[in-house]
């Protein structure tokens, strides 16, 4: 039997750190959680991507009644930017949420923002995984208050992928 060992490389940073052109893209996805519709889980999340072209696609997570057939801020993202720009490699995403959860009464949403960074979940992670599949890497920016997470590539994220059958 042979072992195999699996490493991700992250990079962690403070905000003041992010070079101009990521922080414009922490900045584009904090201020696409404002257009979330996060009306069950209370979770807003926004998502921003640098395309190759040099433009910002932003998303937001999109909550209904039929849960959980909403889609999150990622998904919506990586579409909307594929439909927008078909062909363009997607370059860099980053993500940020934040949730009234534990916060003061009346807090600004300004102030939820989530302290740790957060990861896409599985069903995103295969999504933008495609995408860098056919165009190449895509560099991952979690945003936390406390610190920015920074990853190499969507495979960073989701190690034993499956892009081909």
């Amino acid at each position: 039997m042979k072992e195999i060992k699996i490493e991700t490389i992250i990079k962690e940073c403070g905000y003041e750190e992010l070079e101009a052109q990521d922080k414009a893209l922490v900045d584009a996805a904090r201020k696409a959680t404002e257009r979330s519709l996060a009306t069950y889980s209370g979770f807003h999340v926004g998502a921003a991507i640098l395309m190759d072209n040099g433009e910002i696609i932003t998303g937001a997570n999109q909550e209904n009644a039929a849960y959980p057939s909403g889609t999150c801020a990622e998904r919506t993202a990586c579409y909307y930017a594929s439909a927008r720009y078909p062909g363009v490699p997607m370059k860099k995403i980053a993500i940020a949420a934040w949730t009234r959860l534990h916060q003061p009464e009346g807090a600004p949403h300004q102030d939820c923002f989530q302290a740790e960074p957060i990861s896409p979940c599985g069903a995103c992670r295969q999504a933008l995984l495609e995408y860098e599949a056919m165009y190449g890497p895509i560099e991952v920016i979690l945003y936390g208050k406390d610190r920015i997470f920074i990853l190499p590539s969507v495979a960073s994220l989701l190690p034993l992928t499956f892009t081909s059958f």
